[in-house]
């Protein structure tokens, strides 16, 4: 009698992993595989990165202009380039190789090139956290590959952004950077994140122009302390100090004497 092929595994069959039914598996999955190769590589500390994916380098704007928006966010991603590179710089102890802050963003291009490419140039590695979406957006050549990874949920993906994050920096940024900022801003507010995490909003006469954190105080539906939650930055020099000057504590804990 021949013999009826062997059914696939429940691990192996991709038509089930694809299905509703297994939804619990894949998002466990994007939980499990980025942990695994953290702990693998010994990342342990992140800065992240935010900022429009629709910003190009200075070199390559379209608008020359100097006063105007295309040009302006265009300076913006020089500026990213140039805070990675001297964080990532910076991160590294003192006579030793061991990289002590991994530069994170999300992975595509504009604002998270950036971030990617100012640590690479910083002679350090760096996180790539993409999404998969409808415009496809894909991981920019300046991630370091084993930490590279590719995201179906943004929940989950948000999650890694904040876990290892000891620090933020929003670049100038649509939507999925507001969404990204607020979360984050909630959490903190809400108490749901205790950890000390310095937020750096870069670009004043960026956010000045898009949020109104004052007419929030003025209408009561948020507090003046909570200003305290942001810091705002205009160049590269304050921000890099501002980052310093509150990751300082922590850096030196972790050197081993």
């Amino acid at each position: 009698m021949k013999k009826q092929p062997k059914p696939p595994k429940a691990y192996r069959n991709l038509e089930f992993l694809n299905s509703p039914e297994a939804r619990t598996l894949r998002i466990l999955a994007e939980y499990n595989e980025p942990k695994a190769r953290f702990e693998k590589y010994g990342v342990e500390n992140s800065i992240v990165f935010f900022g429009s994916a629709r910003s190009t380098d200075l070199s390559e704007s379209i608008d020359k202009k100097m006063d105007s928006y295309p040009h302006k966010l265009s300076k913006y991603y020089n500026e990213a380039v140039e805070l990675s590179k001297r964080i990532t710089e910076w991160s590294f102890q003192p006579n030793s190789k061991k990289q002590n802050y991994y530069i994170c963003s999300g992975g595509g291009p504009g604002m998270m090139e950036a971030a990617n490419k100012g640590a690479a140039l910083g002679g350090g590695k760096s996180i790539g956290l993409n999404i998969s979406i409808p415009l496809e957006q894909y991981p920019n050549p300046y991630i370091t590959k084993e930490l590279g990874f590719e995201f179906h949920y943004f929940f989950i993906r948000k999650f890694w952004f904040v876990y290892l994050a000891k620090a933020l920096v929003i670049f100038p940024g649509g939507f999925g950077t507001l969404d990204e900022l607020m979360e984050v801003l909630t959490l903190i507010q809400t108490q749901k994140l205790s950890k000390k995490l310095p937020i750096i909003l870069y670009g004043k006469e960026y956010w000045d122009d898009i949020l109104d954190f004052n007419a929030m105080i003025k209408w009561g539906t948020i507090s003046k302390e909570d200003m305290d939650l942001m810091y705002f930055s205009d160049n590269v020099d304050d921000a890099y100090n501002y980052l310093v000057q509150n990751l300082k504590a922590d850096f030196t804990k972790d050197i081993k004497v």
